[in-house]
């Protein structure tokens, strides 16, 4: 994988597998609509971990049964928070509830994602997000589309004038990702417009790829997280490296997806 991922031969039988990832995703993103809307108060980490599984297996209950019926031999990857990269073959990455906490507390930031990447790269993902309505879909050497539209990311060639984003370390990350995060933030606030802050990282990628937001960064990060988006991104026409500029794999400490006439400008910044 590099800063633009490797691009495979488009075939008749991905794009049906495409519309049909759509449509489990979407699904798993009904039944998890349906039960949103309460905030779900926690008084311990145990019980925020048990609202946080009863999410994921409500999604999961319906996404691993089709999407194994679609791909039989693809193996799953049972931990989201993992990072890396993967043995050789077909595999489904899967968020089931990106963004979950949000869900849990009656923000609408979040979504379902299922991404197949066949010898570490990534082939096809969705992305749904069931509070809009709204689908982006991307299938490698394709282009990306937000409910069959074309996605292009964005012209700007200037990070003084762009709306950048990032996400932020995970709970019980490591201090020195920790801080490298909030100096990298403190770098953008100089040089970019403005500077957002949120989880989950999917969907500011998502953003990137519609052409609203300029670039996004992270450091760190599991490849649920960001799978589906550097697809996207790539496929919408964006570069995707390391905060560095070196090539992005999911064994990177880092992870920058821009648009490419501010990456070099976003590089800059990130690496002072």
């Amino acid at each position: 994988m590099s800063e633009t991922l490797r691009s495979t031969d488009v075939t008749a039988s991905d794009a049906d597998l495409l519309g049909q990832t759509a449509i489990a995703v979407r699904a798993a993103g009904s039944a998890l609509r349906e039960h949103f809307g309460e905030v779900v108060r926690h008084q311990t980490r145990k019980e925020l971990m048990r609202a946080l599984a009863a999410n994921d297996e409500m999604a999961l209950d319906i996404l691993r049964p089709r999407l194994t019926r679609l791909r039989p031999d693809a193996r799953w990857v049972e931990d989201e928070l993992d990072g890396g990269a993967l043995p050789p073959g077909e595999w489904w990455v899967v968020d089931p509830a990106e963004g979950n906490i949000n869900h849990l507390r009656a923000l609408p930031e979040w979504a379902v994602t299922a991404t197949l990447v066949r010898e570490n790269q990534p082939v096809l993902t969705t992305v749904h997000l069931p509070l809009t309505g709204e689908t982006y879909t991307a299938l490698a050497g394709a282009g990306a589309h937000l409910d069959g539209r074309p996605l292009h990311v964005s012209p700007t060639a200037d990070l003084g004038l762009s709306l950048v984003a990032t996400s932020q370390a995970r709970p019980d990350e490591d201090e020195k990702v920790v801080r490298r995060v909030g100096s990298s933030i403190t770098a953008m606030l100089l040089d970019a417009l403005v500077v957002r802050t949120a989880v989950p990282a999917t969907l500011h990628l998502t953003n990137v790829a519609a052409g609203r937001i300029d670039a996004f960064w992270q450091f760190a990060g599991a490849r649920a997280d960001l799978l589906p988006g550097a697809l996207l991104v790539t496929e919408a026409g964006g570069r995707i490296s390391d905060a560095q500029g070196r090539p992005w794999t999911p064994r990177s400490e880092s992870f920058l997806a821009a648009a490419p006439g501010i990456h070099a400008e976003a590089v800059a910044t990130l690496s002072r």
